[in-house]
Parts: structure tokens; C-alpha cells; sequence
């Protein structure tokens, strides 16, 4: 049997995967879909008040901040993509940014060897944090409801507590050991060293005071007292971040990059996100292909899929960092149709391609970053990624403030100039320099049709982010999916090196068979990403929480 044919009788074989019939039409409703049931909540009360989707997007995250502390964060940083149904969509950068002492050379050691802990895991790896000001920054453009309002849901959690889920509780015993290492953050998250169980209530009394502080004046983060206590820790324990980073902190205003799939707009996150131009960039080449004929979740499918994410990931090493820094990413290239004709003449159907590994090559990914999405009544939409890179970042709050800091300062690359088969980049764009913002992978989105918001999607997973994205564009674009088809699908991920498709375990084997046959190196996980996905059929928007892969997640409405 030709491979073609084989290829074809494998994916009937195997199902596919089912797609759902489109629910009856009926009125818009807000929907607000988040990792944490009790921030959707929050956000969807905020809706229900004739708040905007910008209001109900910082509820959330404000509230995630305090239900979800391995990535919710007023300590860490993102992007909000938003794009109002009146006027012009537009992209708030609040990604970190490295202090005045941060240097291309501060990951190593005097003898010249890279200190990875230092990078990673010391004072020195935390970011200015972006968050609170480009939370701010979406509410003072299109917010509606009073600013202490949007706050007072975080605040009433911190101060007065919830009760744990089993996998709140599980995620917060899997950290004690780390916690250790630090006793304020020992003590707020655990009953005098012991593991919190499910049904305890988490109380975070100096959390709470810091939101009532924010409530008040968004400022105290930067030049007040939630500033002071930052400063302190760090002069007194290693760090970099000094008054005048704080004080200094602008969240930036950006140009969403804008694609085009299939008659569909796309809305996405430009550099110093990567999430973007990933996107963009794979669709463009998947455009090519009779896609939708090839079967959702065919090998056909996904060996086209990963060989356009493996040249999009290639570019986005060569190419990428914070554009204050490299004024001359070559964008409009990168994403113009021509290119991915060009790349489309590259991929071979029915062989997987070499990665070169003298090129590129990407460490290991970090999934615990978190993402919301949000759609209003008036069908104005918001999109927000944020992240304190590792799961609970440092894993140390500031003692007396009660919010966890970023290690997010690890984004940057380790040791100029050395880019190796280990996972280790020296490529200029990505370098630390004062000021700098370091690159990532986050990719909120939103789809337009016809001059409405289709679809609002985004995920955390480190360098997986842009595949999960695409997975879930895709399926709703491609082979007519509902949202929670969409996000139920098994995933796949290429980053060019390490030279493997990773896929995730409910993939069928017989369809993992049918890459290895292609020349594909196979790498199986029990899960990719966590989306957050919006969709609308006929009038009707359709929240799907990612349940499979975070079970407290859920989706909420006005």
C-alpha cells in the first residue's frame, strides 16, 4: 500500500475526532473562561454590572492573583490583546523588564561558566513586574466600572480565604519543599510547614492588604509602600530591582500583528512576544494545504502542522527580542504570504524534515504561565496572557506585601554568543540589557469574521503556547469544531529542535505510528497547554475552560 493510502486508512481507523453540531442561536452573552472557576466568577459579576470586557479581564486576574498563585500574579508580568467592537484593537505590553544593573554577561560565573542559578532560581532572575500597570493601563482606556470595584472580588478572597480544591491543594504540597527555603512564603502557604489539604481555607492577610493599598492607589506598587517592601527585600538579599526601576516602569503600547486565514482576521501578540509571529507565520504555510481534507487529528495533519511550526520557530530564534532593543526585526517578511510560499516548497508531504541542531536549539518549556479570555455582551473582547515563568515563580513572596515574585529575567538567553544541541541560545536579540523586555512565547488571540470577534483563544505552556493556540484555530476554523471539541482534542507541538513532534498521550497509536513512519521522532506528554477558548455561532458565544488539563477551570457568564 502507497503511503498516501496508508496514511488515509490509519486516520479513518482511528475516528478522527468527533465534531459537535452548532447549539441553537440565541442573545449574546458575556462569558468570561479562566483556570480558576472562582476568577471567572469574579470577572462574570463584573458583566452582570454592566462592567466592559476590559473590566471583567482585570477582575480576573486580580482574583487569580490570589486563587491561583502558581501563575495569577501581581508580581509578574503579560499582554492584553483587546479588541472593542468601537474603534481600534489594540495590545498593552506589561511583559517584565530587566533592571539598570542587568547586564548580557550577568549569567556568569567570574571564570566564565554559566551560573543556571542565578539565571533562574536567585533575586538576581526577577523582573521589574509589569503586571498591576498594564492592568491599569486596559482600565483606564476602556474600563467602565470604578477601579476598587474591580479589585474588591481579590480582596475578599485574600482577606477572608477559600477553600482548596484537590488541585489547589496538591499544587501547593508539590511546592513545600521550595517554600521552605524562604519562611514568609513557608508560612502563607502552608499550616506551620505541613501541607494545606483540600477544604483548608487559604487566608493571605498581607495579600489582601496590598490589594486594599492598590484599591486605593495603583501607584503603591511602584512608589509606595508595596514598592518599599520590595526594595527592602531585594537590598537586603541580592537582588537588582531598585526604587528607580519601579518608579520607572511603563507598560508599552503596541500594534497587534494582524494575519489572515481562510477569509478569517487574526489579532495576535507582537514581539516581545514570539506567540504572534509563530502563529501567523504556520497558518500562512498551512494555508497551502487542503487542511480541512486532510481530517482533524490525521497524520497528514499534523506532520503539516509541525513542519510549518518547525521553519516558524527557526525564524523566531534568528529573528526575535524586544523590538526597543532590534529596531529591525524583519516582521513584515516573516509574515507575508510570499515567505510562506516559499517555506511551503521546503516541507515535503510524506517526509519529515532535518532540524539542524548547529542552528537552533530551545531549552526546556515552562507551562505556568495562565490565560483568560473574555467577551462581552456588546461583543467587545479581551485576550490576556500573563506569567511569572515558573510555576509560582521565585517560589518567595515579599515579606509583608504577600505576592509571589517572577523569575522571568530566565527568559533572556544564558551566555552570549554559545548557542548549543544542550537547549542553551547566545543569538543577540534576546540578551539581557537594562531595560529590556525578554522574549516570549505567549500567545493571546482573537479571530474576526465578518466584522465580529469568532473566536478568543490563548494558553499557558512555555514554548508550547503557539502550537496550542494553533491546535485550537484549527480546529475551529478548519474542521468546524465547537468550542469544547475544540479544546478537547489531543495536541501536538514542533519547536524545531529538540527535533521531535511532542503529542500528547490521548493521540491515538496508531497515529503516533504513522508520523514515526514519516521520519518523526515522537515525544509523548500526558498534557500540552491549558486553552481558554471563546467561541460564536449564529449570535451565541460558547465558553470552553480547558478541564482535561486543569480540573478547577471553568468558564462563567453574566
Amino acid at each position: 500500500m502507497r503511503l498516501g493510502a496508508l496514511l488515509l486508512a490509519i486516520c479513518l481507523a482511528s475516528g478522527g475526532v468527533s465534531v459537535a453540531a452548532p447549539a441553537p442561536a440565541q442573545r449574546l452573552r458575556g462569558v468570561v473562561v479562566s483556570q480558576e472557576r472562582l476568577a471567572s466568577e469574579a470577572g462574570a459579576g463584573v458583566l452582570r454590572e454592566g462592567g466592559s470586557a476590559v473590566d471583567a479581564a482585570v477582575a480576573t486576574a486580580f482574583a487569580l492573583a490570589v486563587v491561583h498563585p502558581a501563575a495569577g500574579n501581581l508580581g509578574g508580568g503579560g499582554f492584553l490583546l483587546s479588541r472593542p467592537t468601537a474603534g481600534k484593537a489594540s495590545f498593552i505590553d506589561f511583559r517584565e523588564t530587566a533592571p539598570v544593573a542587568a547586564h548580557p554577561r550577568m549569567w556568569l560565573k567570574p571564570d566564565g561558566t554559566y551560573d543556571e542559578a542565578r539565571h533562574h532560581d536567585s533575586l538576581a532572575s526577577v523582573g521589574v513586574p509589569g503586571t498591576v500597570a498594564g492592568l491599569r493601563e486596559a482600565w483606564k482606556r476602556e474600563g467602565h466600572l470604578p477601579w476598587a470595584r474591580l479589585l474588591k472580588p481579590a480582596i475578599q478572597l485574600a482577606r477572608e480565604g477559600f477553600v482548596l480544591t484537590q488541585n489547589q491543594a496538591a499544587s501547593l504540597a508539590e511546592q513545600l519543599p521550595a517554600f521552605a527555603r524562604h519562611a514568609p512564603t513557608l508560612a502563607q502557604f502552608s499550616r506551620k510547614g505541613s501541607p494545606l489539604r483540600a477544604g483548608d481555607r487559604l487566608v493571605q492577610r498581607d495579600l489582601a492588604r496590598t490589594l486594599t493599598r492598590l484599591s486605593k492607589d495603583w501607584m503603591d506598587f511602584y512608589n509606595g509602600e508595596t514598592a518599599r517592601l520590595m526594595v527592602r527585600d531585594m537590598k537586603a538579599n541580592g537582588g537588582l530591582i531598585a526604587a528607580g526601576d519601579l518608579r520607572g516602569y511603563k507598560p508599552v503600547m503596541r500594534e497587534p500583528l494582524r494575519g489572515a486565514y481562510h477569509g478569517f482576521e487574526l489579532l495576535a501578540a507582537p514581539p516581545p512576544s514570539s506567540g504572534g509571529q509563530v502563529l501567523i507565520e504556520a497558518l500562512n504555510i498551512l494555508e497551502g494545504y487542503d487542511f480541512k481534507g486532510a481530517g482533524a487529528g490525521s497524520p497528514t495533519a499534523i506532520h503539516l502542522a509541525s513542519e510549518a511550526l518547525r521553519r516558524a520557530f527557526a525564524d523566531r530564534a534568528q529573528s526575535l527580542g524586544d523590538p526597543g532593543f532590534n529596531p529591525d526585526i524583519p516582521m513584515a517578511r516573516l509574515l507575508s504570504k510570499t515567505y510562506a510560499t516559499e517555506l511551503r516548497a521546503t516541507i515535503r508531504p510524506d517526509r519529515a524534515s532535518t532540524s539542524d541542531p548547529a542552528r537552533f536549539s530551545w531549552e526546556a518549556d515552562h507551562p505556568h504561565t495562565t490565560h483568560l479570555s473574555v467577551l462581552d455582551r456588546e461583543g467587545n473582547a479581551v485576550s490576556l496572557t500573563y506569567t511569572l515563568e515558573e510555576s509560582y515563580g521565585l517560589k518567595r513572596i515579599v515579606p509583608g506585601a504577600g505576592f509571589l515574585l517572577n523569575n522571568e529575567l530566565g527568559d533572556f538567553n544564558a551566555v552570549p554568543g554559545l548557542t548549543d544541541a544542550t537547549g542553551r541560545i547566545g543569538t543577540a536579540p534576546n540578551l539581557a540589557r537594562p531595560g529590556q523586555r525578554p522574549l516570549s512565547s505567549m500567545c493571546p488571540v482573537i479571530l474576526v469574521k465578518d466584522g465580529a470577534v469568532f473566536m478568543v483563544s490563548g494558553s499557558p505552556g512555555g514554548r508550547t503556547i503557539p502550537a496550542t493556540v494553533l491546535n485550537t484555530v484549527l480546529n475551529a476554523v478548519d474542521f468546524g469544531m465547537d468550542a469544547r471539541a475544540a479544546v478537547d482534542a489531543p495536541r501536538f507541538h514542533h519547536q524545531w529542535l529538540p527535533n521531535h513532534i511532542q503529542v500528547e498521550a490521548s493521540l491515538p497509536a496508531v497515529t503516533q505510528e504513522a508520523l514515526k513512519a514519516l521520519g518523526h521522532a515522537i515525544k509523548e506528554v500526558p498534557k500540552q497547554g491549558c486553552a481558554q477558548v471563546i467561541l460564536v455561532h449564529h449570535g451565541q458565544a460558547e465558553g470552553a475552560a480547558d478541564t482535561k488539563r486543569w480540573s478547577d477551570s471553568g468558564a462563567a457568564v453574566e
